[in-house]
């Protein structure tokens, strides 16, 4: 009350920003299928076919259940507390600070290295129609347009993606049609007197499982269905950002279990579905990774600019991989920062709800980490992205623990929301996506993830992956210990 006039005054008042709920039903949705479909699909299907023949069907297969297990446990935590950087703020919640800090800065630095590989071959896509733009050019140009997009906020991310996974969708189901249509018709096919037959995945050299589980060549190589497992696992990296998604999307509680339950039956169509139509059209023992099986399909049915077309969509498939990576790290430094694992500006956010500190570092960072691919291509590609191949078992390995831990403190009366205060089988009763199996599915999964790991150290490609995540992890465990350190002194 203003005494002097008799009239009230508004005192003034401070909305502090907050993230925004503004992805919708069909961004998730897209976002959840697009995470599953990359260049590793449209060219480096034929490294996993080489290895395995047709059995590489059971590897999608097998993987596929295995990450549907693992982004079913974190939709279970996601759709009782959805927070921004997902399981970094589980584990630090649900498990410990150091299991948070661990979680997070794994999963940033994974992104940074894989954004790192995508943006260093994007120039190799624009050079296609225009050879005289050097490399570090268009690298500079998607960095700069992707990083203004992020700033404008949760809806542009969503939208952009959205629209990149539209046309890597109608990329793989035109080659699924046209796959269809050549099989149907019994025409000829890459290897002399063999016409297209789905037939094929059965009779041509040596059949379902030409090497089968494991086979040591002539060489010293590693092939066969087990060896594929390894390939294969690596091309789901990205379907865990649904759980990074929950924090800004508008309903969570029904539009995180509708895209995690359709995974699977994307794995199904996508990977399966396309890769039994490639190899029921082109045998798979004439796949040479020359040129990707999607352009064989192509040029089988007559559409002579098959290159031209998938060097599009390769370049949306890119574009698409940083975007979300940009998304996810920027979301991850946010979480980390409110749990007090990062620096605090990384926890403010602009009027569009961005963590703009998140954004610019990361683009900053994976600037710097672009330059160094440029100039040392073997030391990059051999060693840095050898931690980055490991950091996804890692991170998958974390949400599975982290989600035992979470039912445990849901059972002792400490869950989120509406579960909290309730205890015993009351309460994990109440979970409204569980986990199914939930008392043997994580270590059923762990159990699979070290097989995984176990198998890598047979190929002398991923062998200094291992070595390189044992440091890694010393090295961000060492990196807590210090910080910890720092705040106490």
């Amino acid at each position: 009350m203003d005494e002097a006039n008799g009239r009230m005054t508004q005192q003034p008042t401070t909305t502090e920003p907050t993230l925004r709920k503004s992805l919708k039903n069909r961004h998730v949705q897209l976002i959840a299928l697009g995470g599953a479909i990359g260049t590793g699909l449209f060219y480096g299907s034929s490294d996993s076919i080489s290895l395995a023949g047709p059995s590489v069907l059971l590897a999608y297969l097998i993987g596929g259940l295995a990450i549907f297990m693992i982004v079913r446990a974190l939709g279970e935590m996601s759709v009782e507390d959805p927070r921004a950087g997902a399981f970094s703020y589980y584990a630090s919640r649900y498990w410990s600070k150091r299991a948070g800090f661990v979680s997070g800065w794994n999963y940033w630095f994974n992104y940074i290295l894989v954004s790192m590989v995508e943006l260093s071959v994007v120039g190799t896509f624009v050079n296609y129609w225009f050879p005289a733009i050097p490399r570090w050019a268009s690298a500079a140009a998607f960095l700069v347009v992707i990083g203004a997009a992020n700033l404008l906020g949760v809806s542009k991310f969503g939208e952009f993606e959205f629209w990149f996974a539209i046309i890597k969708i109608a990329a793989v189901i035109a080659m699924i049609v046209g796959g269809l249509a050549v099989v149907a018709m019994g025409l000829p096919t890459a290897l002399p007197g063999v016409k297209a037959s789905f037939a094929n995945l059965f009779t041509v050299d040596g059949g379902l499982l030409p090497h089968g589980l494991m086979t040591r060549g002539a060489d010293g190589t590693w092939t066969g269905l087990l060896m594929a497992l390894v390939v294969v696992m690596f091309s789901f990296g990205g379907t865990e950002l649904i759980g990074i998604t929950a924090g800004e999307t508008e309903d969570p509680r029904r539009t995180i279990p509708r895209a995690t339950n359709g995974i699977i039956w994307r794995i199904l169509v996508f990977y399966i579905g396309a890769l039994s139509v490639i190899m029921a059209v082109v045998p798979w023992d004439t796949i040479d990774g020359t040129s990707s099986p999607f352009v064989q399909i192509f040029d089988s049915v007559g559409v002579h600019a098959a290159a031209g077309i998938l060097n599009f969509v390769c370049l949306t498939a890119v574009m698409s991989v940083y975007n979300s990576g940009l998304y996810a790290n920027s979301r991850m430094l946010f979480s980390l920062a409110r749990q007090g694992n990062a620096p605090a500006a990384f926890g403010r956010l602009n009027r569009h709800g961005v963590p703009v500190a998140g954004v610019l570092v990361s683009v900053a960072v994976t600037a710097a980490a672009v330059v160094v691919v440029f100039l040392w291509p073997d030391f990059a590609f051999n060693y840095l992205m050898s931690i980055a191949t490991i950091a996804g078992i890692i991170n998958w390995s974390m949400i599975m623990v982290t989600e035992v831990h979470f039912r445990r403190r849901v059972a002792a009366g400490d869950g989120p929301g509406e579960l909290a205060g309730l205890r015993g089988e009351e309460a994990l009763g109440r979970l409204r996506f569980k986990l199914p199996c939930a008392r043997v599915m994580p270590y059923v999964v762990l159990a699979f993830l070290a097989m995984v790991v176990v198998l890598m150290c047979f190929s002398d490609g991923y062998r200094v992956a291992v070595i390189a995540g044992v440091i890694w992890l010393a090295v961000l465990l060492a990196a807590y210990q210090l910080t910890q350190a720092r705040k106490r002194a």
